[in-house]
């Protein structure tokens, strides 16, 4: 049965995926969002007035094209977009709250969680264990023990503990951590612990040794990493961010930093992307920082792809969608 539908979705999508949504939805017409910004469709250009479609796919891809935008742009300027899927798990760019009251449903995507995952963990083993110092003695030619806390003797808070957070704690749980789960309900969870609402963090600042923010940007965790909070850590943890940029306060991380608390500082993301040519993070011995870049795991498109189809099929047959925003996850 042919669905007739529209579906509005980038070129490297379209080159990787198409067949298989033909297969889904026989009759399918694709409008794609080619690299240099045009809109196609049918073997032509397509004015933005024309586009309009039933779904849209926010591929990853657009991210790395520099197109995400100007294709959240377009759907504020269409009428009849039913659905959305999003290659992103945040949602505090105020656009999502403009397409969800215009009755658009927008699924969030899951596949970079494992990808984020093992960026945390591998960082952070990595200053656990002392490979610094033990390269250190090498280059030296000292033949001395550099002794080191086991993992299984640290301690974890994980704030956010959605698939992010969860994807971290089933591969930091076979070493043996302690791991605090800090999410909105502080309901059990099987792969955590202890589960504490984000206004206990507090409580565990003070014995934690890695910190992990994998949380979204909202009015409450605006800022959450402040002079407060960086006071209240374990001197010598390390603080790992790759939720938002905006949930730290950079001027009070400096200050922490001065005083071990954290002793180290790996950060993903920040208010202002790329962070500015001369910004002092780029060279504090005990910040590291990469360029946004810890979901792309060369299996994240794979998965995102196939999540973007089960979720089509899902569509198609009248289905729950999985990963379906609610209201107040977006900024207003």
């Amino acid at each position: 049965m042919e669905t007739g539908l529209r579906i509005l979705l980038s070129r490297s999508a379209f080159d990787r995926a198409a067949d298989d949504i033909a297969a889904l939805a026989p009759g399918a017409a694709f409008v794609t969002l080619e690299k240099d910004g045009r809109f196609r469709g049918g073997g032509r250009d397509l004015p933005i007035a024309l586009v309009d479609p039933d779904i849209a796919w926010a591929s990853a891809d657009l991210f790395h094209d520099g197109l995400f935008h100007r294709f959240l742009e377009t759907l504020a300027q269409v009428s009849r977009t039913q659905w959305c899927q999003l290659a992103n798990a945040g949602l505090d760019n105020p656009v999502f709250g403009e397409l969800m009251a215009k009755g658009m449903r927008l699924t969030k995507a899951n596949g970079q969680a494992a990808s984020i995952a093992e960026y945390v963990l591998a960082h952070a083993l990595s200053l656990i264990v002392p490979l610094a110092a033990q390269r250190e003695a090498q280059l030296r030619g000292e033949w001395r023990k550099v002794p080191f806390r086991e993992i299984g003797q640290t301690r974890w808070a994980i704030v956010g503990f959605g698939s992010i957070g969860t994807e971290i704690a089933k591969r930091l749980r076979p070493f043996g951590a302690h791991i605090t789960a800090v999410r909105r309900a502080a309901t059990p969870d099987a792969l955590a612990d202890d589960v504490i609402g984000l206004d206990d963090l507090h409580t565990v600042l003070p014995v934690s040794d890695v910190v992990v923010l994998a949380c979204p940007l909202n009015p409450a965790t605006r800022g959450l990493a402040d002079r407060r909070f960086f006071s209240a850590m374990k001197a010598g943890a390390a603080l790992i961010n790759v939720g938002r940029g905006a949930v730290l306060d950079e001027a009070a991380l400096r200050e922490g930093l001065d005083r071990d608390r954290p002793a180290h500082a790996v950060l993903d993301v920040f208010p202002t992307e790329p962070l500015a040519a001369g910004h002092w993070m780029w060279r504090h011995p005990k910040v590291r920082v990469t360029a946004h870049t810890s979901s792309d795991g060369l299996g994240t498109m794979a998965r995102q792809d196939a999540f973007f189809l089960a979720n089509l099929r899902r569509y198609l047959a009248g289905e729950k969608l999985v990963n379906e925003a609610a209201p107040h996850e977006v900024a207003p």
